[in-house]
C-alpha cells in the first residue's frame, strides 16, 4: 500500500518526486523519502511523518530519483524504517512484502552485512549489491527470483547514471514517458497528466528507464508493451477550493454515478457476457471493505429481481476456504483500484477452479481489469480520500445496472429507474447537510449504532465503516432485528443510535428496534425516505428510489456524517490513521 515514485529526465529530480509522492499520500504517510543520483552517489533525504516533512529539508540536485510514502508493514514508522533503502551502491524502495524476508536476511548477515532498518524491503537493496556485476537489469532479475510475496520495487545503482531499474510481482507498477521524461509510479495520479503514455507492468516484468529510453522485459527477454494515453480529465485531481478531498469526492457523486451508467451500456463485452447469464445458477461475489458492503447490495437486488442465488464474501476468507464453484457460477469481483491483493488472489483461484469471472473496477489499467474474463468499469474517477465515497455509489449503479441484465437473461422483466439516480443524489447531498448538527452528540460517544433491515442493513453497514474509518468512533452496522440478541446490552443514555429506513413494509419493524434503543435513554437519528417517520426524530428526509435503489441515496448522509465528526473530533478525514487507500498487501 505504500508509494512509489522515480523519475529520469532533464529536469531536477527532487521537486518532482516531491510532488508525486503528495498525490501518492493516501496510500501511505507514516515516512517518506527521495533518493537522486548525481555524479556517482546517491543523495537521501527521509522524513518520518508525512512527505510535507521533506521540503523541510535541503533537496539534493540530479535528474535521476526514486522517492517513497510509507505504511507501515515490518518495522514501526520511524525513519530508519523509511524508504529508500541504500546497501552499497544500490538504492531502493518497494511495496509489497517479502514474505521470506528473515531466510534471505540471515544470508547476508552471514556475510558480515548489517541492516539498518527492521524492514523486509532493504533486503532487497542488499541483493542487488551482492549480484551486480556491471548489468543493474541482470541483477534485478537474480533478485526478483530469489524474493517470495509481493513486490512493485524501483532502484537507482550509483555505477549506471541515469538509470532506474524496475520489477513487478503482484503489486501494481506503472511507467510512464512523456517526451524525453520518464515516470514510473504504483498508482496513476502520482503521475498522470494530459498525453503522458502510461504502461502497465504484469507480474513478472521488469523496465529500465533512461534517459530518452523505456525498455520492457521479462525473464525470456525484452517484450513491446502498447500505451493508453492520459486524457485531460485524468491529469492528478486537485481539491479545487474544497478543504478536503473527501468533501470533494462526495460532491461528485451524481456525476460518477451518471458517467458510470453509461459506460456500463456501452461496455463492449455485454453480448458475450450475456450468453454467460443465460447459463449462470449462482453468483458469488468477492470484495474487501467498502467494496463487500456494495456487494451485499448488488445481492438483494439480483435475488429480488433474477431470483438467481447469490452468495457475498470477503475476498480474504474466499481465498482460504476451499470454495465449492460448480458448473454454472459466476464471479463477481469488487475493487475500486483494481489492484487488492485478496480480491486479486480470490479472483485467481476462481478461475482456476473453472468459473467465469466479471469484474467491477476504477481503473482500466489495474491487475483486475487484466485479469477478469469480463470488465466493467466505473467512472468514478480518481479518488484520493482514503474513505471510499464516490467509488460505492458509482459501485452500486454498476451493480443495479448487472442486475437488470442478470434479470433479463433469466427472462424476468424489471425496471429501475437507474436514470434518475444522479438527480437524486444531487438533491440528497444539499439534504445531507443536516447531519452537521448532529456531531455534538458523537464527539464522545464510547459506541454507535447503525440499524436496518434488508437493503437498508447494507447501508447501515457502509455508515458504521465510514464513521470507524475516520473518527476512530467504536461503530458496529447491525441487523435491526438482532440487536435484542445480545448488543442492546451496550446501549446507554447518550448511546447515538442512527436508523436507516426506506422500506414501508419493514419500517415499523425496524422502529421496533429503535423504541428498544429508546428505552435504554440512545439518543436516536433517521436516515429516511418516509416523510412520517422523518417527523418523529431527528432525521435527514432523502428522495424515494424504492427500496432496492435506496443505499445509493442514503449512503450519501451516512458519508457526510462521518466526515463531519472526524472534523468534530479534529481528525483529517483524507488520512485516517493506520489505514491506506489501495490494500495491495495480504
Amino acid at each position: 500500500m505504500c508509494g512509489i515514485v522515480a523519475y529520469a529526465g532533464e529536469n531536477s529530480a527532487a521537486p518532482i518526486l516531491i510532488s508525486g509522492l503528495k498525490r501518492l499520500s493516501y496510500r501511505g504517510y507514516d515516512s517518506a523519502g527521495i533518493a537522486v543520483l548525481r555524479e556517482g552517489k546517491i543523495h537521501l533525504v527521509k522524513r518520518e511523518g508525512s512527505v510535507s516533512k521533506l521540503e523541510e529539508a535541503a533537496l539534493p540536485g540530479g535528474t535521476t530519483g526514486i522517492g517513497h510514502t510509507r505504511w507501515a508493514t515490518h518495522g514501526a514508522p520511524t525513519e530508519a524504517n523509511a524508504h529508500p533503502h541504500v546497501f552499497g551502491r544500490f538504492a531502493v524502495v518497494h511495496n509489497g512484502i517479502i514474505e521470506n524476508m528473515n531466510e534471505l536476511k540471515a544470508h547476508c548477515l552471514a556475510r558480515g552485512e548489517i541492516f539498518s532498518s527492521e524492514t523486509d524491503s532493504e533486503v532487497i537493496a542488499h541483493l542487488l549489491e551482492e549480484f551486480y556485476e556491471g548489468d543493474v537489469l541482470a541483477a534485478m532479475k537474480k533478485t526478483a527470483s530469489l524474493l517470495v510475496g509481493a513486490f512493485a520495487v524501483a532502484a537507482l545503482c550509483t555505477e549506471e547514471e541515469d538509470t532506474v531499474v524496475l520489477a513487478r510481482r503482484a503489486s501494481p507498477l506503472l511507467a510512464g514517458r512523456k517526451g524525453s521524461a520518464l515516470y514510473a509510479a504504483s498508482d496513476i495520479p502520482a503521475i498522470a497528466e494530459e498525453g503522458m503514455e502510461i504502461y502497465a507492468l504484469n507480474d513478472g516484468e521488469f523496465a529500465l528507464m533512461r534517459k530518452n529510453s523505456l525498455r520492457f522485459f521479462n525473464d525470456r527477454g525484452e517484450i513491446f508493451k502498447r500505451p493508453a494515453v492520459c486524457a485531460a480529465e485524468e491529469s492528478a485531481p486537485e481539491k479545487e477550493g474544497y478543504r478536503h478531498f473527501m468533501r470533494k469526492e462526495m460532491a461528485e457523486i451524481p456525476r460518477a454515478m451518471e458517467k458510470t451508467l453509461l459506460k456500463f451500456r456501452q461496455t463492449p463485452c455485454l453480448s458475450a457476457f450475456r450468453e454467460v447469464l443465460c447459463h449462470t445458477e449462482y453468483i458469488e461475489i468477492v470484495a474487501c471493505g467498502t467494496a463487500y458492503h456494495s456487494g451485499l447490495c448488488a445481492r438483494v437486488a439480483i435475488e429480488a429481481l433474477a431470483r438467481v442465488r447469490v452468495g457475498v464474501t470477503f475476498a480474504s476468507e474466499f481465498r482460504y476456504r476451499d470454495p465449492i464453484l460448480s458448473e454454472g457460477t459466476l464471479v463477481v469481483a469488487i475493487s475500486q483500484s483494481g489492484e487488492t491483493a485478496d480480491t486479486l488472489a480470490a479472483a485467481r483461484l476462481a478461475q482456476e477452479r473453472g468459473a467465469k469471472v466479471a469484474a467491477l473496477t476504477n481503473v482500466k489499467t489495474s491487475s483486475l481489469a487484466r485479469l477478469a474474463d469480463f470488465v466493467f468499469y466505473t467512472e468514478a474517477g480518481p479518488e484520493i480520500a482514503v474513505a471510499a465515497t464516490k467509488s460505492f455509489n458509482a459501485q452500486l449503479v454498476a451493480l443495479y445496472a448487472l442486475a437488470q441484465e442478470i434479470a433479463s437473461a433469466k427472462g424476468r422483466a424489471c425496471f429501475l429507474p437507474l436514470d434518475d439516480l444522479p438527480a437524486l443524489a444531487k438533491k440528497t447531498w444539499e439534504a445531507a447537510e443536516t447531519v452537521r448538527s448532529w456531531t455534538a452528540h458523537f464527539i464522545g460517544a464510547r459506541s454507535v449504532f447503525f440499524l436496518g433491515r434488508g437493503a437498508d442493513y447494507c447501508a447501515a453497514l457502509e455508515g458504521s465503516l465510514k464513521l470507524k474509518e475516520i473518527s476512530y468512533l467504536p461503530s458496529e452496522g447491525y441487523p435491526a432485528g438482532e440487536l435484542k440478541h445480545g448488543t442492546l446490552a451496550l446501549v446507554e443514555q447518550g448511546t447515538p443510535v442512527v436508523a436507516v429506513l426506506t422500506s414501508e413494509k419493514l419500517a415499523e419493524k425496524t422502529m421496533n428496534a429503535v423504541h428498544e434503543t429508546l428505552a435504554r435513554g440512545a439518543k436516536v437519528f433517521l436516515i429516511t425516505s418516509l416523510p412520517a417517520y422523518a417527523e418523529r426524530h431527528a432525521s435527514v428526509l432523502i428522495p424515494d428510489a424504492g427500496e432496492l435503489l435506496s443505499p445509493a441515496l442514503s449512503a450519501i448522509p451516512l458519508q457526510a456524517l462521518a466526515y463531519y465528526v472526524s472534523l468534530a473530533r479534529g481528525n483529517d478525514p483524507d488520512k485516517p490513521r493506520n489505514l491506506a487507500k489501495s490494500v495491495t498487501v495480504e
